[in-house]
């Protein structure tokens, strides 16, 4: 499978002109032979939305889900997007896969909250990462602040998952986790990572771009600078084979170990 990541800065609090470019960048994607194509987190209104997050939220089954479902039609294209969920009174920061077909296959809600502004903002998700089948790969969905703990991670790698796609809108000062961390959580459960952040700035932050695909050896296939960029990267599962055979964490675990 040949996997697409956009980092892009989008246009702040406003789905209608995000939904409107989408159209070009999954053309191009497509063009470019890609079967899913992942955007950053909360890539449908902005990521630093303050009390315009219950403004903007919206059901995993509105009217911006139609119109991704409809570019992933017309493309035959798979994409994972970032958006704010409405559910009932309460609001979530979510990723929802839809895939060639125009059908939704998953809706992940961040377990891990950031800071203060998110956890007011936000309710957090109750369910580890949901791991599906897209175009013959099982790939697991993540966001942002949930890869840096390394038992999200794990668990996505326990479960089946060949790819863990991460949404994300990782700003100044830390760049660390694009740069040692990812890679890390890469080698160490043998699966493809790829890290799809924001570039530009909203208000006080600065995104430090640095989206990248890595390999399940921890290597970069495909990287990013700061500025708007598209990645493509193909997914082997040889690769994966290849990878837990040299580093077999995920056999040699003694999880009994680890219960506190």
């Amino acid at each position: 499978m040949r996997l697409a990541v956009h980092q892009t800065a989008g246009t702040f609090g406003d789905p209608a002109a995000n939904l409107a470019a989408l159209a070009a960048t999954a053309a191009e994607a497509a063009e470019a032979g890609a079967e899913l194509l992942v955007l950053p987190e909360l890539w449908l209104t902005g990521y630093n939305l303050g009390d315009r997050a219950g403004e903007l939220a919206e059901a995993a089954d509105g009217a911006s889900a139609a119109a991704v479902a409809e570019t992933a039609r017309r493309h035959t294209l798979a994409i994972l997007y970032g958006f704010p969920e409405r559910a009932g009174d309460d609001v979530y920061n979510a990723a929802q896969l839809i895939d060639a077909c125009g059908v939704r296959r998953a809706c992940y809600r961040k377990a891990h909250l950031f800071g203060a502004a998110e956890t007011r903002l936000f309710a957090a998700g109750a369910a580890a990462a949901p791991v599906v089948e897209v175009a013959g790969r099982r790939v697991a969905i993540l966001i942002c602040y949930d890869v840096e703990f390394p038992e999200a991670v794990r668990r996505a790698a326990l479960d089946g998952a060949e790819a863990v796609l991460v949404p994300t809108a990782l700003f100044q000062p830390f760049d660390f986790v694009a740069r040692q961390l990812v890679p890390v959580r890469a080698w160490e459960n043998g699966v493809y990572l790829a890290y799809a952040n924001r570039c530009g700035a909203e208000g006080d932050l600065r995104y430090v771009g640095l989206s990248t695909i890595c390999g399940p050896d921890g290597r970069a296939l495909a990287a990013a600078g700061a500025d708007a960029e598209l990645l493509r990267a193909d997914l082997d599962p040889a690769a994966v084979a290849a990878a837990r055979t040299a580093s077999p964490y995920l056999r040699d675990r003694r999880p009994r170990l680890y219960r506190s």
